[in-house]
C-alpha cells in the first residue's frame, strides 16, 4: 500500500485531532510517469479494444473522493443477493436469511486462501486478489446496489478513512485487553497489542456483523469455528488499527523501493508479499496487519472487513505502477508454481492457468487480466 513514512496519530483521536500527511511524491510521481508510459503504449498500438485513456474509469485515493462520493460507497454495503447465489450449495451458513452476496465473495477468498498466496499465485493473487476480485466486487456494486462510482484505493496514514466519521471506513475498535498478533508462520514478530482490538464504535459499520469464520484468528479470543469457517457464526466487526506495522513496514520509501528496485516479477511478488523467514511483513502484509482485528487480521477471512477492498485496490495500484514503468516486458510476466511455497512440488503456472471466483464471475483465464486497459478492464490509477 501507498503508506506514509510518518507516525500515526492514535486513531481513537483522529476524530478531534487533526494530522499532517506526510509526501507520497516518489510514488506519485511513478504513477505519473505509469501514464504517460501507457499513453505512448496506446499511441504506438499496443492496446486493443475500445478502451482508451481518456474513456478509463479512475481509481481514486479515499482522502480525494469527495463526502458524497464516499458516503455513495458506504451505503452500497452489503451488497444483497439477487438470483442465485452460493448460499446452501457450498457453505451451511449461507441458508440464513441475513447472509448476503457479500459473503459469497468472503467464502471464495477463504476456499482459495490456499491457492492464491505465495503461488504463481503470487501474481496470480495480485491478479486475483487486486484485478479480477476487486474488479468483479466493484461490478457488483455498480450492477447490484445502484453504486455510480469505482473502486477506491486507501492509504490510511493519509486518510480520513479511519477517522470514525459518516465519510470514513469506521474507526479503530474499542479497547479491550488482548495479546500480541503473530501474524507470521515465522513467530518473529509478534504486533503489540493496539489501542483497539474490540467491536468498532463510530461510523458507518459500527452495526456491521461478520458472518463467516474465523479460520486463523490473531486476536486470542477468537474461537475458530468448524467447515473451514463456513457456518454461520455472526459477531461484530473488530480492529485493532496498528501504527507498530504501518511505521515499520508501510511506508513510502519501502513502496519506492519495491518498485524501483525489483525489476522481474519473481523478485517484485517476493517482496511485496515480505520475507517471513526474516519477520518482515512486507508492503502487502502490513497493510492487513496495520487493520488487525477480526476479521481483519484473519488472512482467510479479511476481505470481511470492508477495508480490506481499499487495501488491495491499492495493492493493484503498487502492481500496475511497476507494470508500467517497463510495459514490454512486465505486462505479461508470471512467476511461481501453482501450490504455496511448492510444497507439494508442482508445475509453474502459466497464462493460460483459469482464476475461479464461483457464482461471483465466469472463468476467465490469467492472460485477459494481465492489462487494466484490455480484456474485461477499462481502467487506470492516478
Amino acid at each position: 500500500m501507498r503508506f506514509s513514512s510518518v507516525v500515526w496519530v492514535p486513531l481513537l483521536a483522529l476524530s478531534t485531532a487533526a494530522y499532517t500527511p506526510a509526501s507520497t511524491a516518489n510514488t506519485d510521481q511513478l504513477a505519473a510517469d505509469a501514464i504517460s508510459n501507457l499513453a505512448t503504449w496506446a499511441a504506438d498500438g499496443n492496446i486493443n479494444g475500445t478502451c482508451t485513456l481518456e474513456n478509463a474509469a479512475v481509481r481514486k485515493e479515499w482522502g480525494n473522493l469527495t463526502e458524497t462520493e464516499r458516503s455513495n460507497y458506504t451505503s452500497s454495503f452489503p451488497v444483497q443477493s439477487l438470483g442465485e447465489s452460493l448460499k446452501a450449495f457450498e457453505y451451511p451458513g449461507a441458508t440464513l436469511a441475513d447472509i448476503t452476496s457479500y459473503d459469497d465473495f468472503l467464502y471464495q477468498h477463504i476456499n482459495q486462501t490456499l491457492t492464491i498466496h505465495n503461488t504463481a499465485c503470487y501474481n496470480t493473487f495480485i491478479l486475483l486478489s487486486q484485478i479480477w476480485f476487486v474488479y468483479t466486487y466493484e461490478q457488483a456494486l455498480r450492477d447490484e446496489c445502484g453504486y455510480t462510482g469505482y473502486q477506491p484505493a486507501a492509504d490510511p496514514v493519509n486518510s480520513p478513512i479511519f477517522d470514525g466519521g459518516d465519510y470514513s471506513l469506521s474507526g479503530n475498535g474499542v479497547y479491550e485487553a488482548h495479546n500480541c498478533t503473530e501474524g507470521l508462520p515465522s513467530d518473529l514478530s509478534c504486533i503489540p497489542a493496539g489501542s483497539g482490538g474490540g467491536c468498532i464504535y463510530s461510523g458507518p459499520f459500527k452495526n456491521s456483523t461478520v458472518h463467516l469464520g474465523p479460520v486463523s484468528p490473531t486476536l486470542a479470543e477468537s474461537e475458530i469455528v468448524s467447515n473451514n469457517g463456513t457456518i454461520y457464526n455472526p459477531r461484530c466487526l473488530k480492529r485493532d488499527v496498528s501504527s507498530w506495522v504501518s511505521t515499520r513496514w508501510s511506508t513510502e520509501e519501502n513502496s519506492t523501493t519495491l518498485i524501483t528496485e525489483n525489476s522481474d516479477i519473481y523478485s517484485f511478488q517476493n517482496t511485496m508479499q515480505g520475507n517471513f523467514t526474516a519477520g518482515n511483513y512486507g508492503v502487502h502484509g502490513a497493510g492487513h496487519f496495520t487493520i488487525g482485528g477480526d476479521p481483519g487480521g484473519d488472512i482467510y477471512t479479511s476481505p470481511g472487513d470492508p477495508v480490506f477492498w481499499l487495501h488491495h485496490g491499492q495493492i493493484d495500484r503498487t502492481w500496475w505502477i511497476w507494470q508500467n514503468q517497463d510495459i514490454a516486458s512486465r505486462q505479461n510476466a508470471i512467476s511461481g508454481t501453482i501450490t504455496m511455497y511448492n510444497s507439494p512440488a508442482s508445475r509453474n503456472g502459466t497464462l493460460d492457468d483459469i482464476l475461479y471466483l464461483g457464482v461471483n464471475a465466469d472463468d476467465i483465464a490469467i492472460k485477459d487480466v494481465m492489462s487494466t486497459v484490455e480484456g474485461p478492464f477499462c481502467y487506470i490509477y492516478m
